[in-house]
């Protein structure tokens, strides 16, 4: 097909504004997809997010439309991620497209991500059409959404599109809208040298990596020669192809398409997102901009409930991380949970959802420590190291300064909620940087928050303080310095390397006290007293007792002298201090959990 002929576009919207539905509605008028073979989130392939409503792994379906002109015309969809974890692959794939639909609920207007999508497809200079979705919902206000998106995304709404994703009314307007104003492939290169974009990768258990590409320059063919620029790696294309939405084997891929490689890859570590695929006959041509490395934000360790589950649990991961270059793990040993994985991940929905895959799909039964974020530590010798587990942290004296990653957060909520955001947010160590009013009734609150205050419960204590209304969007901006200090706990004087967390230096107490008032009561008791306490350092700063488990040693004197019963009572108490001495306090497995869940 001309190239002329071919519009690449993508669907970008806030979670649940309805564009899986759109992409559905989509595939059934190109007729991609039978009517009765179509189903919810059709191109949504994992149980996981269908169920969540939320797309995890990017898809691309190849669509032929003939429009109202009699031409026929090639529309590759190209579907994104659409949370903000997900942010390099969600700009790989604006940069794959010509256009962008930026579909906002009519019922619930301009929205965190909403922005944060429309300006990323501004940098990537697309064609955006505005797009308002369930017209057909009793409580939509399209005008007050159309004053919205004007207003606060900047964007012309004088040809602003008015569509029902779920009943299909408008869609046939918008695919002529995408046909019209979204131009064709533009040579960006004087030669024709292959030049690929890697959009995203996954495993197939048959025939290896499939890797998701977009032609920027020259022909893809099957049994051709290739190179990945960033490994420098080289491998035969054994298979080129197309997904309509189902995959489609294709001798090449021209100029302007969309679609799939197979090179027999082992491992999806080796087609990293964003690089440049070019001829083994020119290796020195200069890659696609824009890739760089995507690197872990938060951590935890992933330990077995079961010590004898550790070999499972490897598996698991080993088979996780081939369908997730952006996931990684690396062994590691707790004191207090045995032998377990040190995780990465690229923030909180990414940790969710490997868990969930965890339990779901290979029945684990795993127990998760408290997520941590990188630290930058400076050392006394001038180098900077990075620490991503609180039990790794040197001595004060070890160590000038550290540095904990700053987030910017954008968040919309409705005008009466914007006292508790404030106040949640002043709480949590954050500094305002705007707050403007956006339309009728809503706010824009932007704040520079610690990630680290950000990753237990701050995004539930935003539903809780805004009623449910409230949207958050986040982008990690710098490393600053603060006064920063590890708090240990420690049981009968042994620290607990799983509950050690590093603080700011004005919340230890609270912190320390509330932890060790939960731990005195999940601890078993002992025949001895245990000493729980909370310290920075050797300074101890919060302490409680759990109380021994006593026997009445003097029930059988009846009588006579008090001597005999201080005797005896004597006696037990040389007994318990050996106890103590030689004792070890075994923490329950359920008692971490509960631990690890408490607010810090």
């Amino acid at each position: 097909m001309d190239s002329n002929n071919i519009r690449n576009f993508c669907i970008i919207a806030h979670i649940d504004h309805g564009k899986s539905t759109l992409a559905d509605r989509i595939l059934e008028i190109t007729g991609a997809v039978d009517t009765r073979s179509l189903k919810a989130q059709h191109l949504d392939k994992m149980e996981l997010e269908r169920e969540r409503g939320i797309t995890i792994k990017a898809q691309t379906a190849r669509l032929s439309y003939t429009a109202s002109d009699g031409e026929t015309y090639r529309l590759n969809l190209i579907d994104t991620p659409g949370h903000v974890d997900f942010h390099y692959e969600v700009e790989r794939s604006l940069q794959a497209c010509e256009g962008a639909l930026l579909l906002v609920d009519a019922t619930q207007g301009v929205q965190a991500q909403t922005m944060a999508n429309a300006y990323l497809s501004l940098e990537a200079d697309l064609e955006i059409i505005p797009v308002v979705n369930k017209i057909d919902v009793a409580g939509a206000d399209i005008e007050a959404t159309l004053k919205q998106i004007e207003e606060v995304v900047g964007l012309d709404v004088d040809d602003a599109l008015q569509i029902s994703a779920k009943t299909g009314q408008g869609v046939d307007a918008l695919l002529e809208a995408i046909i019209e104003r979204f131009s064709p492939p533009q040579p960006k290169f004087d030669d024709e040298l292959l030049r690929a974009l890697v959009i995203d990768s996954w495993y197939d258990s048959y025939r290896g990596a499939v890797v998701l590409v977009r032609v920027f320059s020259g022909t893809l063919k099957s049994g051709m020669k290739i190179r990945f620029s960033s490994t420098g790696r080289e491998y035969e294309a054994t298979e080129v192809g197309t997904f309509t939405p189902d995959a489609r084997k294709l001798k090449a891929l021209e100029f302007g398409e969309v679609g799939y490689v197979i090179c027999s890859i082992k491992s999806v570590h080796e087609t990293k997102i964003g690089d440049t695929i070019t001829s083994v006959k020119t290796p020195d041509l200069a890659p696609l901009p824009g890739f760089r490395v995507v690197k872990p934000m938060v951590f935890c360790g992933v330990f077995p409930t079961d010590p004898g589950g550790y070999q499972d649990l490897r598996d698991s991961l080993d088979k996780l991380v081939l369908n997730d270059s952006s996931f990684v793990f690396e062994p590691e040993t707790s004191q207090a949970l045995g032998f377990g994985f040190r995780c990465g991940f690229l923030g909180l929905l990414h940790m969710e959802i490997i868990q969930e895959r965890l339990e779901r799909e290979y029945g684990l039964d795993i127990i998760m420590t408290t997520p941590t974020v990188v630290y930058k530590i400076h050392d006394n010798d001038g180098s900077i190291v990075d620490i991503d587990n609180p039990a790794k942290l040197p001595e004060p004296s070890a160590f000038t300064a550290i540095e904990e990653p700053f987030i910017r957060t954008t968040i919309h909520v409705p005008q009466e909620h914007v006292g508790g955001i404030i106040k949640l947010c002043e709480d949590r160590r954050g500094i305002q940087e705007s707050l403007n009013y956006a339309g009728p009734g809503r706010v824009i609150v932007i704040y520079a928050l610690p990630m680290a205050e950000v990753l237990y419960d701050f995004y539930d204590k935003l539903k809780s303080a805004s009623r449910g209304y409230a949207s958050m969007d986040y982008e990690v901006i710098e490393h600053r310095a603060g006064p920063l200090v590890r708090l240990d706990v420690l049981i009968n004087g042994d620290r607990v390397d799983a509950l050690s967390a590093i603080v700011h230096k004005d919340n230890t107490y609270l912190i320390g006290r509330d932890l060790t008032r939960k731990i005195k009561e999940l601890v078993p008791r002992q025949q001895y007293e245990v000493a729980v306490q909370a310290a920075v350092g050797t300074k101890v700063i919060a302490r409680t007792t759990v109380k021994a488990l006593r026997k009445n040693v003097t029930a059988k004197c009846y009588g006579g002298d008090i001597s005999r019963k201080r005797k005896l009572l004597e006696k037990q108490k040389e007994g318990k201090k050996r106890m103590k001495a030689v004792g070890n306090v075994v923490i329950p497995q359920d008692a971490f959990l509960a631990l690890l869940k408490i607010d810090r």
